[in-house]
C-alpha cells in the first residue's frame, strides 16, 4: 500500500507574519513555522508555547515548513521526520527585519533559559 501524502495547499497565504497564538497573548517566540495545509503560522518547539505543534494536535495537519528567511525545509510531525513539499504561496518567510526570536520588544532577557 502507498503511503498517504498529507494535504499540502499551495495557494493560501500564510496567517501572519508572526505566531498568530503568540501575538493574541503578547507572547514571543524563537522560530516559525507555516502550517502547509491551511497557513497557521505557530511558534516552533524550541519556544516557550509550542504553538505550531499544539495546531498540529488540534487539526491533524501534520506538515509545517519553516517560516524563517533563507529556510525552505518541511517537516511531518506525524512522522516525526523531514518531508518533502512544493513551493507555497508568498510570502515563504517573516519579514527579515523581524528578529529571532521575536518579536522585538517582547522577548525577555533571559529567553535562553525559557526554551526547550
Amino acid at each position: 500500500m502507498a503511503e498517504e501524502t498529507p494535504a499540502i495547499a499551495t495557494d493560501i497565504p500564510p496567517s501572519s507574519a508572526g505566531c498568530v497564538d503568540c501575538d493574541a497573548v503578547e507572547g514571543w517566540w524563537v522560530h516559525l513555522r507555516r502550517c502547509a495545509a491551511c497557513g497557521h503560522v505557530g511558534c516552533c518547539d524550541s519556544s516557550p508555547a509550542q504553538h505550531a505543534s499544539a495546531h498540529f494536535r488540534a487539526t491533524g495537519h501534520p506538515v509545517v515548513q519553516s517560516f524563517e528567511p533563507g529556510e525552505d525545509w518541511f517537516w511531518d510531525y506525524a512522522r516525526e521526520d523531514y518531508a518533502e513539499g512544493p513551493a507555497l504561496a508568498p510570502p515563504t518567510s517573516h519579514p527579515e527585519e523581524q528578529p529571532a526570536p521575536g518579536p522585538r520588544g517582547r522577548v525577555p532577557l533571559d529567553w535562553r533559559q525559557l526554551i526547550h
